[in-house]
């Protein structure tokens, strides 16, 4: 499979829910990184895409665009929309994903798009206010990663 095969194997799979087959794509010492989660290497990676895929709801909606692909590198432009938390709120996140690879497979892959607007969508009047600050890409980040460690933990009882 060439890099861009690969590519839309990751995409194809995130649209239809298939954390498996995403994860089939990633090398197992895979670092990603985006402003929501911060830095997640190996099992932490592939265990985010599971929990998000796991509250996937049917509305939502992937996206994606492969924009260049070498031997080395990609770039993959893509979208969410989703509803989000306890109001509903509708969200569009734009994302920019460059990646890296190693035997075939992603070695590093960087999600970036702007938290603020995010914020500002998911969060209402809040994100509006604070979205932009430090302290609030602080306070996602630990909110997201503590939601992922309680996932991981439930897992290995099961």
């Amino acid at each position: 499979m060439d890099n861009n095969d690969l590519l839309k194997k990751f995409y194809t799979s995130f649209s239809k829910g298939d954390s498996k087959g995403m994860v089939e794509c990633y090398h197992k010492d895979i670092v990603f990184k985006d402003p929501v989660f911060g830095t997640l290497k190996g099992d932490r990676a592939f265990k985010m895409w599971e929990m998000l895929l796991s509250n996937k709801k049917a509305d939502t909606k992937i996206s994606f665009d492969i924009r260049r692909v070498s031997d080395e590198r990609g770039k993959v432009n893509w979208v969410a929309e989703y509803v989000y938390g306890e109001k509903k709120r509708e969200v569009t996140n734009k994302v920019s994903g460059e990646f890296k690879f190693k035997d075939e497979k992603i070695i590093e892959h960087i999600d970036s798009f702007n938290l603020w607007k995010w914020t500002k969508q998911a969060m209402g009047i809040v994100g509006y206010l604070i979205g932009w600050t430090p302290f609030m890409k602080s306070k996602i980040q630990k909110t997201t990663n503590k939601r992922l460690d309680k996932f991981i933990a439930e897992q290995s009882k099961n």
